[in-house]
């Protein structure tokens, strides 16, 4: 906007008065919800972190038990094992709102399977491959939570971004225009009411001198 396009008028003053308040109480709001979306980014980055460190952890602990059953039951037997499953883990991906950012909500079912429910024998299989089949499941849940996790933190991270991107439009550049251009019309206002007064001046001496004379 440029300053010397605005009338220098009282009511344009008002306006301009009006527009900084409602800027500086849409900087004060826009900057409470950023710092918000900071800390439930954080707290959910901790919660991100034990889940990696788990899935590591739990990765490491299902290839090493899928090993043992694969050397001492054969890789037959596991692919048998495998193949007897009749359950199929089942995702629900719905939304909800987050400090006003629609956030994945994944729920999951059928991951972790009882044993009967496994759909092979109890009797056919060995304990190495119920420990293998057992970690694998809770892996993969562990999976699922992180991914729920990890996407909440980037559109977390994209709100943040425009947040901040708002706030200093707001602070560096609408509010600095509006303060110039409240200063120019009360500069403007001022340098008028100067000039009302000296004209006025100068009208009451030629009258004093006219009806002096």
């Amino acid at each position: 906007m440029v300053v010397r396009e605005i009338q220098p008028t009282r009511s344009e003053l008002l306006e301009v008065n009006k527009k900084i308040r409602l800027t500086k109480n849409g900087h004060r709001i826009l900057k409470l919800k950023r710092d918000g979306l900071i800390l439930e980014f954080f707290k959910i980055l901790d919660q991100a972190k034990d889940l990696r460190t788990d899935i590591a952890r739990r990765y490491l602990e299902a290839q090493e038990r899928i090993a043992i059953a694969n050397a001492v039951d054969g890789a037959i037997a596991v692919r048998s094992a495998s193949y007897a499953l009749t359950g199929h883990p089942e995702i629900q991906l719905r939304s909800r709102n987050l400090m006003g950012v629609v956030v994945p909500d994944i729920k999951s079912t059928k991951i972790v399977a009882p044993l009967p429910e496994r759909g092979y024998g109890i009797i056919g299989t060995s304990p190495r491959i119920d420990e293998a089949t057992d970690s694998y499941e809770k892996l993969v849940e562990t999976i699922v939570k992180a991914a729920e996790l990890e996407t909440t933190m980037k559109k977390l991270l994209e709100e943040i971004d425009r947040t901040k991107r708002r706030v200093n439009a707001l602070e560096f550049r609408v509010l600095p225009e509006l303060e110039e251009i409240e200063r120019f019309i009360r500069f403007s206002l001022d340098e008028m009411e100067r000039d009302n007064i000296f004209r006025l001046k100068r009208i009451k001496k030629k009258t004093q001198k006219t009806f002096g004379a």
